[in-house]
């Protein structure tokens, strides 16, 4: 048998039956999915030192599994000494078993590390259904070196579902198992 990620199980087998009950759905192909997730950095430096783009590529790639590949200016802004083409940034954008490991790690492992954590607000729904999430610290996640990198930057996760609706989003996210701060955390 080949392997399957535990959330990608608990979707299949928990959370369709679900959200079929609770929004009364007449197809199980209605039921809302995770379809991608993308993790973004910008850096802001860049202009001044390539170097971080080339290091930020690579923490995404550690973090993700994945390789990361580096975003361009679209355009030139002279008051930022940006030009259009320069490197700017890194992302990575997984789907399938890569993304439901990642969630698992990122709601097991790395969310838990975050310092004073209370929950993940569930104000950042873009009103279709997906949600950003944004990480100050990358050191939460256990796959990076305290050692080796040079600044604590931040970065950008954004779910991307099926969902028609922001209510649907969120109940799909809640039973994936994302603490969110108004919910009950007793049954986590």
């Amino acid at each position: 048998m080949s392997y399957q990620p535990s959330l990608k199980v608990k979707y299949r087998e928990e959370v369709v039956s679900k959200l079929m009950e609770k929004f009364q759905y007449s197809s199980i192909m209605q039921v809302p999915q995770l379809s991608k997730i993308c993790l973004s950095q910008g850096v802001g430096q860049a202009t001044s030192d390539k170097k971080l783009v080339d290091v930020a590529a690579g923490e995404l790639t550690l973090i993700a599994g994945q390789h990361a590949v580096k975003t361009r200016a679209k355009k030139s802004i002279s008051n930022f000494k940006l030009r259009e083409g320069m490197p700017i940034g890194a992302r990575v954008t997984l789907r399938r078993d890569r993304m439901f490991d990642f969630l698992g790690r990122l709601i097991n492992v790395a969310l838990p590390r975050v310092r004073d954590f209370r929950g993940i607000s569930d104000k950042s729904f873009d009103g279709r259904g997906n949600y950003t999430l944004g990480v100050t610290e990358q050191i939460i996640f256990p796959e990076i070196d305290l050692d080796k990198i040079p600044r604590i930057t931040g970065l950008d996760i954004t779910f991307v579902t099926t969902a028609k609706t922001d209510e649907e989003a969120l109940e799909l996210l809640k039973l994936l198992g994302l603490p969110f701060k108004n919910q009950n955390n007793n049954n986590q």
